[in-house]
């Protein structure tokens, strides 16, 4: 079944100062790109929309645009940017890839993308649900003295949520080995959103002011910090949504 993703391009290019037209190749190595393989991506007759079409895997069938889940959560407490969050358990799928902040999102994005596209011993969909949570992967070593901590290329930690109505045992299993099922526990996170690109920069302030939030709230923080991104790559910078977490005490 032919699964079909609909883009509006219009207002990209008048947010660039140029017709549509003249954005048409940029736009569309931009979006393929960033897409898992198999996905073929051409304009509409008036080019106002890009059609990217998956042959091989059923997403929504018969929609046009996507309808993203999101984890459940309520909030403890709200203070400008930042909330602590009480989020209930949830399935998810994860990777393990290396390169830098945005090349690890890619890669890992791909590889998750392909096991709900169909890449499982059901060949199975499995609908999008949104954030992609990111972040730096620990291995854990025997202790020696003195400890010395390098970074080759950054290991990072790329995961998806499933849908909630699936639990570990209705999910389908995974083609490809890279891809581990699991579930996660309830759990308290500080949370600071942020609109924009999720730069190295951008991240990076943001997890200074998360901290910060932490600290003058007299949370203590019990894990790493993890960037998650709720839009696909081609919506424009301002109307996106990014977070920075950091699991907290209760």
């Amino acid at each position: 079944m032919r699964s079909e993703i609909r883009l509006g391009v219009a207002a990209l290019g008048s947010f660039r100062g140029c017709r549509p037209k003249h954005a048409r190749g940029t736009l569309i190595k931009h979006v393929e790109a960033e897409l898992p393989s198999g996905f073929l991506v051409s304009g509409t007759q008036s080019w106002r929309h890009l059609h990217c079409v998956c042959p091989s895997a059923s997403y929504y069938p018969g929609a046009t645009t996507l309808a993203i889940e999101e984890p459940k959560y309520t909030v403890f407490l709200h203070d400008g940017d930042c909330e602590i969050r009480d989020y209930q358990a949830a399935v998810a799928a994860e990777v393990t890839v290396v390169g830098d902040q945005h090349a690890a999102a890619r890669k890992g994005f791909r590889l998750l993308a392909g096991y709900i596209f169909g890449g499982n011993t059901r060949r199975q969909s499995i609908p999008m649900t949104a954030p992609v949570a990111q972040e730096r992967a620990n291995e854990k070593i025997a202790m020696t003295a003195p400890v010395t901590q390098t970074q080759a290329n950054g290991a990072w930690k790329v995961r998806f949520t499933m849908p909630s109505v699936y639990s570990l045992a209705t999910l389908p299993e995974p083609n490809d080995p890279k891809v581990r099922l699991m579930t996660l526990a309830p759990a308290r996170f500080a949370v600071v959103r942020f609109s924009g690109t999720a730069r190295k920069e951008n991240v990076e302030a943001n997890t200074e002011k998360l901290i910060a939030f932490a600290k003058a709230h007299h949370l203590r923080m019990i894990g790493s910090a993890s960037l998650a991104q709720y839009n696909p790559p081609w919506t424009l910078w301002f109307l996106r949504r990014n977070e920075v977490l950091i699991p907290v005490d209760h």
